[in-house]
């Protein structure tokens, strides 16, 4: 069995926002964090890793490593897998599936070292119990990884089940939605102090907003999932889960702001509305029809924009440049006071914003290459502040 108190998880994210993940793996109670790309390395024991489930926004998956070896053909693969007591791991009547990431190895199909070490899993069943358990691919009770790099392999569990960007509060896609995980990732970028108005102008189903009012809120970023991939795991502890969760859960407190969402889409905004309403966010979550060059500030006091603008890839407009370029009028002769923040892959509309940034960072949003800029939208004249940065 593996040692309880003392394990290496590898938790994934969106490249971009693993210092974010870093921090936030720290606070869950990670020990010895090593920053990788799209990942970070710690030390843990089950109550860490229960936690990082739970409250760490910037997580998509969290991987239990079992396993590190030396693989250089199939029949490494095999007994090396096969070496672990996978009875003692998940149960007989529980399914599974395998996931499987090769690079730089003589083995060039992950399609076949995933049914190697499916043969190596079951067969240690059929030795130690008699029988074997069944695969599962789409819902399966226990996901394996087998990553292999070079001539280095790691076998890891995935105690997370469905990818943690799967928060629970949307039951469904929206037009272009973004990722929960780059979203809340966005705002914490930004700086937005919680305490402070928010509006996202093109707000879409509200993701953005969603996961700024449980920021806001101090709420965990699990708090509306049902099901994690540990649940199912043979070792799993429901007392020392439900301590966490109680504990965590506890320090949810009230916003001290109010977040506003517009959109000129109003199914969209329909979709948005209903998970307000599940959520209990349509409290301090105000939305509104009315597209962006219509749009005002929604008080008198200087606030914050978090938006994700359409882009060519996957909204088509006639003639993005002169969006763009709309975007930064109305940022220039509307909110004044306010920090603006824009995500965009399409770096040539980005141009015609005409405002000059204060920072850029680059994020992806799934494969796309994004830039996400800030412009400070200075009250009065500003020398050089509506010049553009290209």
């Amino acid at each position: 069995m593996i040692d309880k108190n003392d394990f290496s998880l590898i938790i994934k994210t969106h490249a971009g926002l693993e210092q974010l993940l870093a921090s936030e793996v720290a606070a869950a109670g990670g020990r010895d964090v090593l920053v990788l790309v799209r990942a970070v390395r710690c030390q843990a024991d089950i109550a860490t890793m229960y936690r990082i489930n739970y409250t760490c926004r910037m997580a998509l998956r969290v991987l239990q490593l079992v396993a590190e070896f030396q693989v250089n053909d199939e029949n490494e693969l095999y007994r090396e897998i096969n070496k672990l007591n996978w009875p003692d791991i998940f149960p007989l009547e529980g399914t599974f599936a395998i996931n499987a990431n090769v690079s730089r190895s003589q083995m060039t199909h992950a399609q076949y070292v995933a049914l190697k070490a499916k043969d190596a899993v079951v067969d240690k069943f059929r030795e130690v119990v008699g029988s074997r358990p069944n695969v599962d691919i789409n819902d399966p009770d226990m996901r394996i990884h087998i990553h292999i790099s070079g001539s280095q392999g790691m076998v890891l569990l995935d105690s997370s089940g469905d990818s943690l960007h799967k928060r629970g509060y949307r039951r469904g896609q929206g037009l272009a939605p973004i990722s929960e995980v780059l979203a809340a990732g966005m705002v914490l970028l930004s700086g937005w102090d919680a305490a402070t108005d928010l509006l996202d102008p093109m707000c879409g189903t509200g993701t953005i907003l969603c996961e700024a009012a449980m920021i806001a809120q101090k709420m965990p970023s699990g708090y509306f999932r049902k099901k994690f991939g540990f649940m199912s795991w043979l070792d799993f502890q429901p007392e020392l889960w439900k301590q966490i969760v109680e504990t965590e859960n506890a320090r949810i407190i009230p916003a001290q702001c109010r977040l506003y969402g517009a959109d000129v889409n109003q199914r969209v905004l329909n979709q948005a509305d209903e998970v307000l309403q599940n959520t209990g966010f349509d409290k301090i979550i105000i939305l509104k029809q009315v597209a962006f060059e219509n749009s005002s500030p929604p008080s008198d006091q200087p606030g914050t924009i978090i938006t994700n603008p359409p882009y060519g890839e996957r909204i088509q407009k006639t003639d993005l440049n002169d969006f763009y370029r709309m975007i930064g009028d109305v940022l220039k002769k509307k909110f004044a006071g306010y920090t603006a923040w824009l995500i965009t892959s399409d770096f040539g509309a980005l141009k015609s914003v005409g405002l000059r940034t204060s920072r850029k960072i680059t994020l992806y949003n799934g494969p796309l290459e994004c830039r996400f800029v800030q412009y400070q939208m200075y009250r009065g004249s500003r020398k050089g502040g509506e010049v553009s940065d290209e």
